[in-house]
């Protein structure tokens, strides 16, 4: 548990982080912070002449205390260091691997280290990896955002990144808020590939089970609802089936039982899945209704990922570069660092940037409508 004296200066700290206070600025009277905080003078004093020991505060006699300038410690900071940071939801699970091989391995034959942060899809914990990434001065940013869907709280730490210059780059989906240089694979098309061959392989009760915290899976759900408009296609309402990060292990789970309950008639034949881990785990629900794949029911994956081959099912699914964007993204990153200190005069714009062509990659999990 965090004293007294430490949330006050944490939330002081974040404050100089996020923008709140500017170089100079006179932050809020003692008077002020003990109210704010609910603490003694004394845990106020204590807190504010911590940060002034630090260099994160300045004090003038008379005047109060003041934000400090820290800009010429970073730039000196920034010319000692090769250090990128990268920052994913998730770093050992999945495709995350993958992809994070393909940036680590770029940037050290290059002599940059690297320091992997994993929000686990959680914006407070994106907030303290961005302060940390803000106090020690890294070269640069590889970011995969934290629920991309949703309104973002830590707008003003990414603001800040840019105020100190330090670029940052985002991969698999982006805060559109932002405009940042970004690197995603077209996922609107995956979710029509990904619906569509199921179409043409004469399905018509198609389930979609979309997560909608993070754009891959609102862009995901516009390609499945594309598919079925293209082909003329009537969509029940409760085939579309969406989720949070928080549900991702419990509601689909539950909303497949209830569907396969239903007599065969009323029954989806397709399932268009937002990636190959809700897959594997719908297999179990399928294998446990004493179904078949494919013969009663097809299913889809995204991303071709290790799990596609692991169990007695193939999947079908749509390939995700993985490796691939990662070396994109490092080599990306290093051209923005070059930039950023004035080495390289070239101005990138989104062009330069690569939106990834999704490909279906078909095996044994799907097929025709009996």
């Amino acid at each position: 548990m965090q004293t007294k004296y430490n949330i006050v200066k944490q939330a002081i700290k974040s404050q100089i982080l996020d923008g709140t206070y500017q170089p100079h600025q006179k932050i809020s009277s003692e008077s002020e912070l003990m109210k704010q905080f609910g603490v003694s003078r004394h845990t106020v004093r204590l807190a504010i002449g911590d940060l002034v020991n630090q260099g994160w505060l300045y004090r003038e006699q008379g005047a109060g205390t003041f934000c400090a300038d820290r800009s010429k410690e970073e730039n000196v900071n920034q010319i000692r260091q090769k250090n990128i940071a990268i920052i994913t939801t998730y770093i050992s699970d999945y495709i995350f691997p993958s992809i994070i091989r393909g940036a680590e391995s770029y940037l050290s034959q290059r002599g940059y280290q690297v320091s992997l942060f994993s929000t686990n899809n959680d914006h407070d914990n994106e907030r303290k990896f961005l302060e940390k990434i803000l106090t020690q001065q890294f070269d640069g940013v590889i970011i995969e955002p934290t629920k991309s869907a949703i309104s973002n709280p830590n707008i003003n730490y990414y603001l800040n990144l840019e105020r100190q210059n330090i670029p940052y780059l985002m991969i698999n989906a982006f805060y559109d808020e932002l405009e940042p240089f970004h690197i995603v694979m077209d996922e609107e098309k995956g979710g029509l590939l990904q619906t569509e061959h199921l179409i043409e392989l004469g399905h018509r009760n198609i389930v979609g089970f979309f997560k909608n915290d993070d754009t891959q899976g609102t862009k995901r759900m516009k390609g499945y609802l594309k598919a079925h408009r293209k082909h003329s296609i009537e969509i029940a309402p409760n085939n579309i089936v969406t989720y949070t990060t928080e549900e991702k292990s419990t509601k689909p789970i539950e909303v497949l039982t209830k569907l396969l309950a239903e007599s065969p008639e009323k029954r989806p034949t397709g399932i268009v899945c937002y990636n190959d881990e809700l897959a594997i785990k719908l297999l179990d629900v399928i294998r446990d209704a004493e179904l078949s794949i494919p013969e009663d029911l097809s299913i889809i994956g995204f991303d071709d990922s290790f799990m596609a081959e692991l169990t007695e099912v193939k999947l079908t699914t749509v390939k995700h570069p993985q490796s691939e964007m990662g070396e994109l993204a490092a080599k990306v990153i290093l051209d923005m660092v070059k930039q950023s200190k004035g080495t390289k005069k070239q101005t990138m714009t989104e062009k330069d940037l690569i939106r990834f062509d999704p490909e279906l990659v078909i095996r044994s999990s799907t097929g025709p409508v009996k």
